[in-house]
């Protein structure tokens, strides 16, 4: 599905290639494993900047059905306790992560909106009678 909203988000990638403060710059006997809860504000970052650039992939190759389901997810991001505020270092990329965010959401509701628009239209097609087929009564007059 081609989303207007996603190629404007494809376009302006907040974030470089690898940005600096992430939490997996460390050597591998520090990084977490994804299932723990993040220890750092940084770790917290990284997580949230993988499920946004998860929600672009799957806006990108995802068949209408799929989009849609995205509607029904029920999952609230909890935000992490214990870490404290969040450091004035991480400030700015915690803004771009949320512009990004707000972006990805936004073309997630235009997938949705769409995907249950070609649903509701190809439900009512299907219902639709089919075309009228003449008759003719062989009688005579």
């Amino acid at each position: 599905m081609s989303l207007p909203g996603l190629r404007a988000i494809r376009a302006s990638d907040p974030w470089p290639a690898t940005p600096a403060g992430r939490a997996d710059d460390q050597p591998d006997e520090r990084r977490r494993r994804s299932d723990a809860p993040p220890r750092t504000w940084a770790e917290a970052l990284d997580d949230l900047e993988d499920d946004a650039r998860t929600a672009e992939r799957t806006l990108a190759g995802a068949s209408p059905d799929e989009i849609a389901a995205w509607g029904r997810r029920s999952t609230d991001w909890v935000p992490p306790s214990g870490l404290g505020p969040l450091p004035d270092d991480l400030r700015e990329r915690a803004a771009r992560l949320l512009q990004h965010q707000l972006a990805v959401a936004e073309a997630l509701v235009e997938g949705i909106t769409q995907s249950r628009r070609q649903r509701d239209l190809a439900a009512r097609m299907s219902q639709s009678p089919t075309r009228p087929v003449s008759s003719f009564i062989d009688r005579p007059v």
